[in-house]
Parts: structure tokens; sequence; C-alpha cells
């Protein structure tokens, strides 16, 4: 089974450090939500704002000061410590484009790596005060209180989240054969809404949709949403039905259950 794996006991002032780590970045998110933002474009044409650098670096000077052996990938200021037992893994806005234009459906993604695996989550909403927890071996909670993925849903009464086959920032990761595989699974789903980036998969985790599907993601994208998902009691691989990997970009597929999980990868196949 998927991520079956655990490596017990993760410090529980761990877990409570992620949701001061939330509360940072929202601090800073908060005075820059719906206010004048300068837009640059990046390298892969995604947007990024002095937002974005500013709240990740909020979260790694906390991280650094108190947890100085530990390391941090995040998506706007590189690597420190890459080698190290726990590294934490940033992504400060996970829908730059919701943020600038005002939605608040972005999210705050907090990965910790633990020798490489992804062993604590959050998923943090600054805005609507929306906050998913997920550590291994232990219950994700959403808000402080336990929640779970509601389960039992066929393919064909499925409601999938994805942005990917819609996407014009991943044209390497997202040709010609990832578009006809989404465009089958769309077919296949009874519902899908597109564009929610990570906030679509606290909203699995709570019981609210039944599949994520997305191409191309780099591991700040999906590395917090591992340990949410599964301790939600759902379950997240990649579109061939094996593990993700922390360390590269990959194509991930989320699900409310183990069946469909195999019946949106078999959609899903070349």
């Amino acid at each position: 089974m998927l991520y079956a794996r655990r490596m017990a006991g993760i410090p529980p002032e761990l877990i409570a450090f992620a949701g001061e780590l939330a509360d940072t970045a929202g601090a800073v998110l908060r005075r820059h939500f719906r206010s004048p933002v300068a837009v640059e474009a990046k390298g892969d044409a995604s947007p990024v704002t002095v937002a974005d650098r500013a709240t990740e670096q909020a979260m790694r000077d906390a991280i650094l000061s108190r947890y100085p052996q530990h390391g941090v990938r995040g998506e706007e200021l590189g690597a420190v410590n890459a080698s190290a037992e726990y590294v934490w893994v940033l992504d400060p806005i996970d829908g730059t484009r919701s943020f600038i234009t005002g939605k608040p459906l972005f999210v705050t993604l907090i990965g910790l790596l633990r020798r490489g695996n992804a062993v604590l989550g959050a998923i943090d909403q600054p805005i609507t005060r929306e906050r998913w927890i997920g550590a291994d071996g232990q219950r994700t909670t959403f808000n402080g209180v336990p929640c779970r993925v509601r389960g039992g849903a066929s393919l064909g009464a499925a409601t999938l989240f994805t942005t990917g086959s819609v996407s014009a920032t991943r044209p390497t990761w997202c040709g010609e054969w990832e578009r006809a595989a989404l465009g089958r699974l769309v077919d296949a789903a009874h519902l899908t809404q597109y564009s929610s980036d990570g906030y679509a998969f606290g909203l699995l985790s709570s019981g609210m949709i039944d599949l994520v599907a997305e191409c191309g993601m780099e591991p700040h994208d999906f590395c917090a949403a591992i340990p949410v998902v599964r301790g939600a009691g759902g379950v997240i691989g990649d579109w061939n039905g094996t593990p993700l990997e922390c360390d590269r970009k990959n194509h991930v597929l989320a699900a409310a259950s183990a069946a469909l999980h195999t019946a949106a990868v078999a959609r899903l196949g070349r």
C-alpha cells in the first residue's frame, strides 16, 4: 500500500512548531492580501511577489533560529543544509494567481522531511483561517479537530479537482499524453473543478471532494500534502500508483480511498 511505512515518534514540539510557522506566514500574508503588490514573472512564467519572498524568509528565519541543525528547501529562496536529517520544505504561497487576484484559495504549504521521507505537513489558508496538520502515525486535524476523507465513491460518482490540464506554466511536464490522460479522468468523474492548488488536498482530507490529480508538481507543491492526506485516511502517490519522492518533480494523484486511487490510475494509464 502507498505510504504504508511509518517513522514513529514525530516529536510533539515539531508538530506544534509547524503550527507556529503557519502563524508566522499568515501574519505576513494578511498584511499583503488585497493590497497593491508588484508581480514578477519567474523563469517558468509563473508569478512571484514580495509577499512570497517575505513570507518564506520569515519562516526560514524562524526555523533556523529554533532548529539551526535543520535544513530548509523553499520555492523562492533555495536550499540550506539540504542533507540534514530534518529538512523543511516550504511553499509560502501555493496559488499566487489566486493571491494576486484577491481570491482566498491560496495556501501556505509547510512540509517536514526526515531522511527524505515526508513525516509532517501543514496546509494553511490564512484569510479564511483554515488549517490542516498531518503527522506520521497520527490523525490529521482540521483547525485542531480530527478530520477524515469521505471514501466510498466510485470513479463515476467522484468529484475531481485538477489544474494540470489547463496550466500554461508546465509545458515540459504537462505534454500531450498528460493532457489526454487528464481528459480521460475528467470524462470519467462525476464533477470536475479547476485551479484550487494545494487547497484541494485540504478539501480532500476534510471529506469534501474525492480526487486530486496534478501533473508536473515540484516537491514544495506536494510534500506537505502527503502526511495530511494519508493521516486523514486517503491515498496519495503518482499516476502509476507508486509512492512520491520528495526530491523530484512528479505527477500527483490523491484519492479518498485505495479503490478509487486504483481506478483513477487505470484511467490515467498511457
